[in-house]
């Protein structure tokens, strides 16, 4: 994947209009949300859709797993059209065929998912001749065409969405749980719908897994201008959790797609009510859309990554920093922090005093080898660098934005023991960050590279949001050995330190706190889900490095969860069934009964450890 450009500018896309809302070609990129109400509750529908239409959302999507959901979407969507909401509702339908076309003669759009629409998922393996696997699409072809032609004499618009933990069978059999397949699952529709010259189709790779979720969607993005097709993306990081975590992971997911040129619509997953995911997903677009092109002044470069499978940037080790080590953080101390969250060197600008079980980094200037500890290693800027001998010892090296030239360059190549710092500056920090990995590309350096930035932000959302953005897309293609935030705004230090180390965790790149999977729900959700997370989270919060995957139903369920170590799923009204990975081992416990055989079922495994409350 060669040219990454300086500039952002959008992918060409068809356009798609929805009931008067267009999306895809230069219009704007679109917010939308889910209603997480049972559909056929009038009011309860009506009145959230109305919270997430004031709050932005330019589409509210409705669960309709059968025909009285979608009579009764049409009669919701009616009396929004009477109180002065336009705004499109989308049947949202997994199962069943009879649902789609009904619906697909009725409202603006449909979505649909290949891995549950037409094709099987039962968990089984088969194999397939390449005779039996295109009898296998010539099936779905036979099933889908007919809604297909339904949809294009009615106006309909299709999201056909792909969900990593869904994919058929047939899919999996074949391609396996990767990116490809998510991809291929997508081709295998959107080569029918071109050859029916049906072009309201928008499309969607989601997966909780962040990293997942940008490989396939390039992928996608690379197959279908191969085929020249260029039907408009939906993106989102589905499962993306509540609170930080949730905020944290979409930014990196929806953000570096948005800052390749990829997306026309989005939608944050919140395990939250819906309406808070509108402001969330407007943050997301405006930072990346808004950035100033006079702040750039980025000569054009060309960078190399493997787009669609993760290689990390190829380094020596200095000390714990660089090769196969996980990245670290560099940040301020606080007596706040949590021993998970402690940075793995403080940056101090004055001589303090030094605790012995840490590691400090200190500006040279006033860094003395004779007179400190070992502990303490000193930071030169480029001038203090070009004109000293770092000598053997760790030393790192500050390098501010397009400050990077050849003699610099070719001085940190006769060195085995610097950590260079690249300090961004610019607005458009995915090109800035680029533009430095590409000039160490061009010269073969292989020194390990921080990523450093400041922020004046005083609101914590912001900070993760902005920070997620500009650090998560170098993180997902492995082009980074460490991070460094830095803000001089009004946000404690301990939380600066934690956005840091879940930013790698959301990247999958290093493991500091349990990972919660949780779906956002929708009217399908069996149980209370919010309720559920909150609690699920208060007992397991100390297990770090546990995957464990919250679903509201089986739609959700094990598939969602592919690399969730324990999941907790909806199978009947307040029943519950348990999972080990993809195995279910306890089925339809009682709601108010089921987060304790969670934490039996966790102890059963020899995963459980005692919550040490003095930590």
């Amino acid at each position: 994947m060669k040219n990454i450009t300086d500039k952002y500018k959008r992918l060409k896309s068809w356009k798609v209009e929805i009931n008067g809302v267009t999306l895809g070609g230069n219009n704007p990129i679109r917010l939308q949300s889910m209603t997480n109400t049972s559909t056929h509750d009038f009011e309860a529908t009506l009145n959230q859709s109305i919270r997430i239409i004031e709050a932005g959302g330019e589409y509210v999507r409705v669960t309709t797993p059968c025909t009285r959901d979608v009579d009764s979407l049409l009669a919701i969507q009616e009396e929004l059209k009477k109180r002065g909401y336009p705004t499109p509702l989308i049947a949202d339908i997994h199962f069943s065929p009879t649902v789609a076309d009904y619906a697909a003669e009725r409202v603006p759009k449909i979505r649909i998912n290949p891995g549950n629409y037409t094709d099987k998922k039962f968990f089984k393996t088969i194999e397939y001749s390449d005779d039996d696997y295109q009898s296998e699409i010539k099936k779905i072809e036979e099933r889908f065409t007919p809604l297909l032609l339904k949809c294009r004499e009615s106006g309909t618009a299709m999201r056909i969405g792909v969900n990593h933990g869904s994919l058929s069978d047939r899919i999996l059999s074949r391609y396996g749980d990767t990116p490809a397949g998510m991809a291929e699952s997508a081709m295998e529709f959107l080569r029918i719908c071109k050859k029916n010259e049906f072009y309201k189709v928008v499309v969607s790779m989601k997966a909780s897994n962040t990293r997942i979720m940008v490989q396939a969607t390039r992928k996608l993005v690379d197959l279908m201008q191969k085929e020249e097709m260029y039907y408009p993306l939906h993106l989102g990081v589905t499962e993306a959790g509540e609170g930080e975590d949730g905020r944290i992971k979409s930014a990196i997911g929806i953000g570096t797609l948005l800052a390749e040129g990829i997306g026309d619509t989005v939608r944050v997953s919140l395990t939250e009510p819906p309406e808070n995911e509108i402001p969330v997903a407007k943050k997301i677009v405006d930072y990346v859309t808004s950035r100033s092109q006079k702040d750039l002044d980025i000569s054009p470069f060309e960078f190399e990554i493997t787009p669609f499978e993760f290689n990390r940037r190829k380094t020596f080790p200095v000390e714990e920093i660089g090769e196969t080590n996980v990245p670290i953080v560099i940040g301020n101390n606080s007596e706040k922090n949590s021993p998970d969250f402690n940075p793995d060197y403080l940056f101090t600008e004055e001589i303090i005093p030094f605790d012995t079980n840490k590691k400090y980094i200190l500006p040279f200037e006033k860094w003395n080898k004779n007179t400190l500890p070992s502990n303490v290693y000193p930071l030169l800027n480029t001038k203090e660098f070009l004109e000293s001998n770092p000598g053997n010892a760790l030393s790192f090296i500050l390098i501010n934005s397009g400050k990077e030239n050849t003699t610099l360059l070719e001085k940190i190549k006769l060195f085995k023991n610097l950590v260079i710092i690249y300090k961004g500056n610019k607005t458009n920090s995915f090109a800035e960050y680029r533009h430095f990995i590409a000039a160490f590309q061009k010269s073969e350096i292989q020194a390990p590279v921080i990523l450093r930035k400041n922020y004046v932000e005083n609101n914590l959302e912001d900070l993760q949001i902005k920070s997620a953005i500009d650090f998560g897309s170098h993180c997902l293609d492995g082009l980074t050995d460490g991070i460094w935030i830095s803000n001089k705004g009004k946000i404690e230090t301990c939380e600066i330190n934690k956005t840091a180390f879940s930013i790698l965790q959301a990247c999958r790149l290093r493991m500091s706190k349990p990972d919660y999977i949780s779906c956002p729900g929708c009217g399908r959700t069996l149980y209370k889900l919010e309720e559920t997370v909150a609690k699920i989270k208060k007992e397991t919060s100390h297990l770090k490095g546990l995957k464990i995957g919250i679903m509201g139903c089986i739609v959700n369920g094990p598939g969602e969860m592919a690399d969730a170590d324990y999941g907790y799923v909806g199978t009947g009204p307040k029943k519950i069934s348990l999972y080990k990975n993809k195995e279910v081992v306890k089925r339809n416990i009682d709601e108010d009964k089921a987060v304790d055989e969670l934490i039996s079922l966790i102890k059963e495994n020899g995963d459980w450890i005692e919550r040490n409350d003095k930590i």
